[in-house]
Formats: C-alpha cells, sequence, structure tokens
C-alpha cells in the first residue's frame, strides 16, 4: 500500500450484535480500514473473542460502554451504528455535533423515512433528530450512489427492503409495472431478529416450520412505500408480508407484478440493463428464480424473473443475505463511498456453498 494511503479509523457502535460482527468480518479484510473503537455497554471490559470467538486470532480493540469512548484522541473518520432503532438518533445527533468532521452509516431504522410524520406514525415516537432526519442520504447503493458519496449520514436500508427495493426500482422507474398491483411474499433467516435473547426465537419455538409475523403492518412498509413512490412519481402502497424461515441467513422475496404494455421479458431486459454494470446484483438467464445458499456470505443480490401463468403478470425472485448485502456489507460499500475508496474494497468474497 503506498504510503499515501492511510487507512481510515472506524467505529463500530453495538459491536456485539449479529451485524456487529458482520462489520468487524468484513473489515478486517479490508485494505484502507483499521478498526479503533468497538462498543458494547452490556459486555463492556471484555475482548471482542470472548463474544464471538471466531475473532481470537486477530488483534481487535477491547469491547468499551458508549459513554466512556475517548472519541477526540481516536480521531475517528467514520462509525458504524449498530445500535436499536430508537436510541440511535440521540447518540448520532450527539457525536455528530461534538465532531462535526465525522462521517457515520446507521444500521437501525432511525434514519431512513423521510418525512418525520411517518416515522412517528410507525414508530411510536417523534424523531429525535428531525433535523438529521432531512440530511441522511438513503443507503442503497446502487440507487443513490452519487448522493452517498457527498453524505456526512447514511441511512443503511433494511434486509426486507433491499431485497424487494433492487428488483422493483427499475420496473417502477421505466413505468414498466402498475404500481398499485405489487405482492411481495419475503421469507428470512432468523438472524434478521438480532442477537438478544427471545423466547419467540429458541430453537424449539422456530424449528420445524415457519410462519408469517407483521401481517398487514410490518414496519418496513413505510421504508418500501418511500422508495416505490420515489421511483414511480406517484404514491404507491405495496402488499408486504415476511416470514420467519429456521436457517441462520438470507432472505428470499417472490414478488408478484403486472406488467403495463410489457411482456415478461420485456422486464427483464429492463433488470438486466439496469444492473449490467453492477458488481453487487446480479440478474440470471429469464425464467430462473435465485436461491439464497447461492448468496450466503456475500455482499451479492441474485434476481430472477419468469411469467406467470396468468397473463400480463411475472413473478420475480430476489435473494441476499439478510447480514452482508442486507446489512453490514452494503454498509462497507456505503463506507467505501463515503471515503473515497473502491466500492467494492473487502466485499470481493464469493458465496459459500455448500
Amino acid at each position: 500500500m503506498p504510503a499515501t494511503e492511510k487507512k481510515a479509523k472506524i467505529g463500530i457502535l453495538g459491536a456485539s450484535g449479529y451485524t456487529g460482527a458482520e462489520l468487524v468480518r468484513l473489515l478486517l479484510r479490508h485494505a484502507r480500514a483499521e478498526i479503533v473503537l468497538l462498543t458494547a455497554d452490556r459486555r463492556a471490559g471484555k475482548p471482542m473473542a470472548d463474544v464471538f470467538p471466531q475473532f481470537a486470532p486477530y488483534a481487535l480493540p477491547t469491547l468499551t460502554a458508549l459513554a466512556e469512548a475517548d472519541w477526540l484522541r481516536l480521531g475517528l473518520d467514520l462509525f458504524f451504528c449498530a445500535l436499536p432503532h430508537g436510541t440511535t438518533q440521540t447518540v448520532v445527533k450527539d457525536l455528530l455535533a461534538r465532531a462535526p468532521a465525522l462521517k457515520a452509516v446507521d444500521l437501525s431504522a432511525d434514519f431512513r423515512l423521510a418525512d418525520p410524520a411517518a416515522y412517528a406514525r410507525w414508530y411510536g415516537h417523534p424523531h429525535a433528530a428531525p433535523e438529521l432526519q432531512q440530511k441522511a442520504v438513503y443507503g442503497l447503493t446502487e440507487i443513490y450512489r452519487q448522493e452517498i458519496k457527498a453524505a456526512q449520514l447514511v441511512a443503511n436500508p433494511g434486509c426486507y427492503t433491499s431485497c424487494a427495493e433492487l428488483a422493483l426500482i427499475p420496473l417502477l422507474k421505466a413505468k414498466a409495472i402498475d404500481p398499485d398491483e405489487i405482492v411481495i411474499d419475503a421469507k428470512s433467516g432468523v438472524t434478521g431478529a438480532g442477537r438478544g435473547a427471545r423466547e419467540d426465537m429458541q430453537f424449539a419455538e422456530v424449528s420445524e416450520g415457519f410462519h408469517a409475523y407483521g401481517v398487514a403492518h410490518h414496519r418496513h412498509m413505510a421504508e418500501l412505500d418511500q422508495e416505490f413512490a420515489k421511483a414511480a412519481g406517484r404514491e404507491v402502497v405495496v402488499s408486504f408480508t415476511p416470514h420467519l424461515v429456521p436457517m441462520n441467513r438470507g432472505i428470499l422475496s417472490t414478488i408478484y407484478v403486472r406488467g403495463l404494455k410489457a411482456s415478461p421479458q420485456d422486464l427483464h431486459a429492463i433488470l438486466l440493463k439496469s444492473y449490467a454494470n453492477e458488481p453487487f446484483v446480479h440478474v440470471l438467464p429469464f425464467g430462473a428464480i435465485p436461491q439464497t445458499r447461492h448468496v450466503r456470505g456475500s455482499n451479492m443480490t441474485f434476481i430472477g424473473l419468469a411469467a406467470d401463468r396468468i397473463a400480463g403478470r411475472a413473478i420475480v425472485g430476489s435473494v441476499l443475505d439478510n447480514l452482508t448485502k442486507g446489512a453490514s456489507g452494503q454498509a462497507v460499500q456505503n463506507m467505501n463511498l463515503m471515503l473515497g475508496f473502491p466500492e467494492t474494497m473487502g466485499l470481493e468474497q464469493v458465496a459459500l456453498f455448500p
């Protein structure tokens, strides 16, 4: 590495969760990033290897309480915020006020909705940092690449939403599908629920079956409506149902759409053209539907499209790893843009299969 290419100093707030661990996994192999801060209030004082033993061979900072972090001494260039929804707003507001040159990628839902009224309606309380909410850039990298490059605060999208939005935004922008005829049937692995101890996440509660949840009122609906409306140039209200599947990683969205004077082959051609030069989105041949196992551990999204037996309708399949492209991988992709690094740096790993 040339002497002029200094490593960026990176902090991870909430490093004891699954997305925090995934950030560490990716950044350990990043040529231009140095992890100098890891916070985890309940695990403060412990080495990262005590929380995630796979990191035992690596020299990492000891976990520290958020309030005890020495921000000025560390000289951070960027921090990832992997804290729970609701708490992130005040933390990010405080840190950016104390260090105006600092950049942030937030992995919670706190800055994804641009409308303060929509946030209050879906999350049940007013936003604690509305001025930052207006400045935050939605971090769907393939759609907002130029805005992300100039951003101080990026709101990393949800995993479910990334999976569906990458599949549908090009079709909505092209006005090739009916915005009122979108049905998203999505399935996620259990890591999407976080690492906290919960009765409904115990092995006996989750294994040997799967179930829908958040039916007719899941918070990701607001995010989907917002981004689909931007793409379509009009109000869009989608039908979206998430399901929990007994696997560790992965999201599969099966999406039903109706073409507007566009055949399924036309829709497929739009997706192919839209993502022809994208390093992390791959469109399968017409008629092929992707599988979660083929993107596991990678930053890839695979998209497929097939004709429905009902004339005028098509079925779109989209898969990603909810911890990588659905969370931490996309966050690193955004970090690369914000810090002027090659977008693919640290994210070149191929999916792990079998």
